[in-house]
């Protein structure tokens, strides 16, 4: 029996194979006396997790899941059947919706991270302004930015992202409903607001690091997977008992430097579902999740 087992998304043009992009993870694991096993992901995402696992060994122990963001509502019904066939998700369905989503991590975090408010949002349904000035006001003025409980559209950063000031309402609520616009059906959770912060920049990128944790050991820092040239080390101290607070087994955490010299979280997720930069040493992580 392997030692340990992990669950990759297939090609969907090609079901009986590792999507490419995560192939070379899935040699890795391989290597080092794993046994992987192949996830419809677009059938995770319709709802049909049952179809989902059909080639997921049946009566395989624990086992990891590496691949394709996965809604957490959607996510707990794969942990369900995957459990019903003796082949239970190590990261449970609570543990994976409170890393992946703010509202789950938030609080845990706040002493690190910058200020947040939110509202759960169905897709599509964009917030009245009443609603808006409601969820912004207790942050008063000043800049911020706008996101989804999971992500944010960055790359249309004065559409979709960034508040100049709080106070012009107007404005955020065009970009408020822009953002909900954009992110059409995959809206994940409702909205979230955070306080603008400053950090360091590097060829006028902000320069991220992702600390990987296995039950709550940093086992690897990589470069964030949008800059992944730029490799910040990040001070891990006051972070790492927050993550054990956490209680996940397996969670990211994306940080920066502050302009005052003090490195933020910038954002929580689970790792099953964190891109692994290609300039990242996998085989630190994967011998961790081995373990």
């Amino acid at each position: 029996m392997a030692a340990f087992t992990v669950l990759f998304c297939a090609d969907p043009l090609s079901p009986h194979r590792v999507d490419p992009y995560f192939a070379d993870q899935a040699t890795l694991v391989r290597e080092l006396g794993g046994a992987t096993a192949l996830v419809d992901h677009d059938a995770v995402l319709a709802g049909n997790s049952v179809t989902a696992v059909r080639r997921v060994p049946v009566d395989a122990g624990p086992v990891w899941y590496r691949g394709w963001m996965i809604p957490a509502d959607r996510y707990a019904e794969l942990a369900a059947v995957l459990a019903g066939r003796g082949t239970p998700l190590r990261v449970p369905p609570d543990d994976y919706r409170a890393a992946h989503e703010l509202p789950g991590w938030y609080a845990t975090f706040a002493a690190v991270t910058p200020e947040s408010v939110w509202m759960p949002r169905q897709p599509l349904d964009p917030p009245s302004p009443g609603e808006i000035a409601d969820l912004i006001g207790s942050l008063g003025s000043g800049p911020a930015i706008v996101k989804d409980y999971v992500k944010s559209r960055k790359h249309e950063w004065a559409e979709a992202c960034y508040l100049p000031d709080l106070a012009d309402l107007d404005h955020a609520t065009r970009v408020i409903t822009r953002l909900i616009e954009l992110q059409d059906d995959t809206l994940q959770g409702g909205i979230v607001v955070r306080r603008f912060e400053d950090y360091g920049r590097a060829a006028g990128r902000t320069a991220e690091a992702r600390a990987w944790w296995v039950d709550a050991e940093p086992v690897l820092v990589s470069a964030h997977p949008d800059t992944p040239d730029l490799a910040p080390h990040p001070d891990l101290r006051a972070v790492a008992p927050l993550v054990a607070a956490l209680g996940g087994r397996f969670v990211t955490t994306d940080l920066a430097l502050r302009a005052d010299g003090e490195w933020r979280v910038v954002e929580v997720g689970d790792g099953q579902v964190s891109d692994l930069p290609p300039t990242a040493d996998a085989a630190l992580l994967f011998s961790a999740l081995a373990r």
